[in-house]
């Protein structure tokens, strides 16, 4: 059986540094990151907990897939890829997400 996923981008307040991911839970892994539950992580050190980019995938190898695509971009063209879909950074968690 084939499981979908996400990849994601968060980002902090001031929208200086990204945290690419993903996840086949995505409102379970953003709320795991916003409460600090990942100890030492990349996130809760530079305080990336909002969610400005995802895109879901059929299967979650797809989403994996994307997410390395994602890590090897430079800056400029991560921000691109936000801008594109997100112009004003927003957080999409409540926007998108919420039941």
């Amino acid at each position: 059986m084939e499981r979908g996923g996400y990849v994601y981008i968060l980002s902090n307040r001031s929208n200086t540094v990204v945290y690419t991911g993903a996840t086949s839970e995505l409102k379970t892994r953003i709320l795991k990151h916003r409460s600090g539950f990942y100890q030492g992580a990349f996130t809760k050190r530079y305080g990336c907990y909002k969610l400005v980019y995802f895109k879901g995938f059929m299967r979650i190898e797809d989403a994996l897939d994307e997410e390395k695509r994602i890590k090897g971009l430079d800056k400029i063209k991560k921000r691109e890829l936000i801008r594109k879909s997100n112009p004003d950074w927003k957080d999409l968690f409540h926007d998108e997400l919420d039941d």
